[in-house]
């Protein structure tokens, strides 16, 4: 499926901790339009599991739907996985 560049996704984030803690889920939508890093979180997450050092530390979770955003700021040493739930909406 082919989504246009402007079509927004919803994403669930939910980061698991070091030692069974879990924050989250929380709601993002994110599109080239309109800001927020749930695609970025997962994308540096990925990074650094690939051997990189960590070059973000915050991220911002941007939910149009009720107008808020989550700030996180996240040391990756302390993460054992994301969880990023996507929904894919048509314009």
């Amino acid at each position: 499926m082919h989504l246009d560049e402007h079509t927004l996704t919803n994403h669930q984030v939910t980061v698991c901790l070091a030692g069974g803690a879990v924050l989250g889920p929380f709601n993002a939508t994110w599109s080239k339009d309109r800001g927020g890093d749930a695609r970025e979180l997962v994308k540096e997450y990925d990074a650094f599991l690939q051997g990189q050092k960590q070059k973000r530390f915050k991220f911002f979770l941007n939910d149009t739907h009720t107008n808020t955003v989550h700030t996180l700021i996240l040391n990756f040493e302390q993460i054992t996985g994301i969880c990023d739930h996507v929904f894919l909406l048509n314009k």
